[in-house]
């Protein structure tokens, strides 16, 4: 019998002290057994490290690396990854939760596909900062069947056209980040421009399973995705530019111009004129422009800002 394939989880803190003690018990505590783990801190103002410190005297398989100043995520899981041997690895930031089967049932199922695939990803359920589960990722019907978007194989259209995956649920190959060169660390984020990078390359494969438990805060990277001159929207900007080398087919390019439309309205909408001018461009190099967005582009050159749309249609739409 062939050894059991060697997972590397490269857990990232950054401040998590409050959801750190958690978030590792739940590496510890996976069923699966043979699991690498890779501790990596940014330098964190909180306490994390003495907890982590912690660990590492109670647990000596732990490794702890510190990247010496802050140089946020993509950088630090490229540290991480690259320190690793597995043959499969997970990104995991220590404010979420691994439930104890998720290993276990991601070998396996990575076990029965070919080589093609290269990421493999699940369902989740959402948790508040105090652990209060709030809902799943995916819709599902009164039977519990699946009720969303969540293809397997060539979907590098699909995630070109909208985000549907939950990030934190995501296993890879060894083979994928390597072919990458890792995670692009002059981007703010690293999801969107992995997704499409690997998606090129690589299949992916949906496993209907609930494997993580993802928490939303005050302090998560996605609340201040919007903010006027937030590093967020410029890396979404430059991801586009990649994703716009990349496309071969018109199904491809309608796909890339759906993307291009929805983030230049958020854009605009938000007072970033200068980012949504960027991907309106972007956005005229791939069709003509519908009307609706000439319109957006010169009310952006004008600097005059309809927030105000946005704030009521969300006020609308999530109200009791």
């Amino acid at each position: 019998m062939s050894p059991l394939p060697l997972v590397s989880v490269v857990c990232l803190c950054y401040n998590h002290a409050r959801f750190l003690r958690e978030a590792l018990d739940s590496v510890l505590a996976q069923t699966y057994p043979h699991i690498e783990i890779v501790v990596v801190d940014d330098c964190s103002t909180d306490g994390s490290v003495s907890i982590i410190a912690e660990y590492v005297a109670k647990h000596p398989r732990i490794r702890f690396i510190s990247t010496g100043h802050n140089r946020g995520n993509t950088t630090a899981f490229n540290i991480g990854w690259r320190a690793s041997q597995g043959t499969y690895l997970i990104d995991f930031a220590t404010d979420d939760v691994l439930l104890p089967e998720r290993v276990a049932q991601q070998v396996e199922a990575f076990g029965q596909l070919d080589q093609r695939y290269g990421v493999l990803y699940t369902d989740a359920a959402y948790i508040t900062e105090n652990g209060a589960f709030t809902g799943y990722h995916y819709r599902r019907k009164p039977g519990g069947q699946l009720d969303a978007n969540a293809p397997s194989g060539d979907v590098f259209a699909a995630l070109l056209r909208e985000y549907f995956i939950c990030p934190p649920t995501m296993m890879v190959r060894r083979s994928v980040f390597e072919a990458l060169g890792g995670y692009d660390e002059t981007l703010a984020y690293e999801d969107f421009d992995f997704w499409v990078r690997s998606s090129r390359l690589y299949h992916y494969f949906y496993l209907d399973k609930v494997t993580t438990k993802r928490r939303v805060h005050a302090a998560s990277l996605s609340k201040g995705w919007y903010n006027t001159g937030n590093r967020l929207l410029a890396s979404t900007v430059a991801v586009c530019r990649k994703a716009a080398t990349l496309v071969q087919t018109e199904s491809e390019r309608e796909a890339l111009a759906v993307r291009l439309k929805y983030e230049a309205r958020h854009a605009y909408l938000t007072g970033n004129f200068g980012e949504a001018e960027q991907l309106l461009h972007l956005l005229e190099q791939q069709r003509p422009m519908p009307l609706v967005y000439r319109w957006m582009r010169q009310l952006g050159r004008r600097r005059i800002n309809l927030g105000l749309v946005r704030k009521v249609y969300y006020y609308l739409r999530h109200r009791n």
